[in-house]
């Protein structure tokens, strides 16, 4: 039970599986899953965002380590969306191959494996993590919906009109918006008074939790075997291709060392749960999302020790 996968990955299979009960039970109806994630996304999201964003000081940021991460970030997304088409199901689908679950299993797993040395370098990527990758999806998706909009109107909008459209919610939204304001206050030197830190801290830790029983409320009313094909390769490119890709970019920028190893590991950590909210908020793909997020975390228990296990010989 110490070894450090298994320390970071068994309470959240264990809240899924509570999630699952509670949803088989119906003591949360599947009728109230949509409210309830519509409401973590707007209210325990950008408390989380914002607080986290809130200490970070852009020049104290190593930035060489996150490249390698994030061309192969990007690398996946931009693959996803040629092969799936540009729609709001591509977009929730490459932030699912994209997006690791860095804070709720990476913070422990990190900090477990590789000491305080490695979780000052996970803590460097996680800064930016969301605001890189939730903010492309944003853009992404809001840029699909609303060509959709454009198109459903009976005729294809001015694109100006349309990025115009797509520029302003991606902004005013629950997830760029305290991203950027927190890192705005960051940069005054200010910290935020206890009085406000506290309630936003309580929020920001109930969001993981919330998430992921969510996660498993809507698993108890779709199950993952209808989609368990498609999850699975959303899984393996998930766990196995997205650590190998950096790795193999970490390795052509002559990263070496702990920092290799944290972004490669990192890369190889199981979907996050944020994924699953986006999917619920712009309704689309929450099946297969549900169920990719079930099989990425029960696939970590074997791909993460052997990915750990390969990078510490690069």
């Amino acid at each position: 039970m110490n070894h450090p996968v298994l320390s970071a990955l068994i309470p959240v299979v264990l809240l899924v599986a509570l999630g699952y009960v509670a949803g088989r039970a119906r003591w949360i109806r599947a009728e109230a899953t949509k409210d309830l994630s519509s409401r973590v996304f707007v209210v325990l999201t950008p408390a989380l965002m914002f607080r986290t964003m809130s200490s970070v000081h852009v020049q104290q940021l190593n930035f060489r380590p996150l490249a390698a991460y994030f061309l192969a970030v990007f690398a996946l997304f931009v693959a996803t969306l040629l092969l799936q088409g540009f729609n709001r199901r591509a977009a929730v689908l490459a932030l699912a191959a994209t997006f690791s679950n860095t804070v709720m299993i990476g913070i422990a797993l990190i900090g477990l494996a590789y000491g305080a040395a490695g979780l000052v370098i996970l803590l460097t990527l996680v800064s930016l993590h969301a605001l890189v990758l939730l903010t492309a999806g944003t853009v992404v998706l809001e840029l699909a919906v609303a060509r959709d909009a454009a198109a459903g109107r009976g005729g294809a909008r001015h694109m100006l009109a349309t990025v115009l459209s797509a520029v302003r919610n991606t902004v005013i939204h629950p997830v760029p918006l305290p991203i950027i304001a927190g890192l705005l206050f960051a940069q005054t030197g200010w910290a935020i008074p206890e009085v406000v830190d506290k309630p936003v801290q309580w929020l920001g830790n109930a969001f993981g939790p919330l998430a992921l029983l969510l996660v498993g409320v809507t698993l108890a009313g779709s199950g993952v075997g209808a989609q368990l094909r498609g999850a699975l390769g959303v899984a393996l490119v998930k766990n196995l291709v997205q650590p190998a890709l950096v790795a193999l970019l970490g390795t052509l920028l002559g990263l070496t060392g702990l920092p290799l190893l944290v972004m490669v590991v990192t890369a190889a950590l199981p979907i996050g749960a944020n994924v699953f909210l986006f999917s619920q908020r712009y309704a689309v793909a929450e099946e297969l999302v549900t169920a990719s997020v079930i099989v990425s975390n029960a696939l970590a228990l074997v791909t993460l020790p052997l990915v750990m296990l390969l990078a510490g010989w690069l």
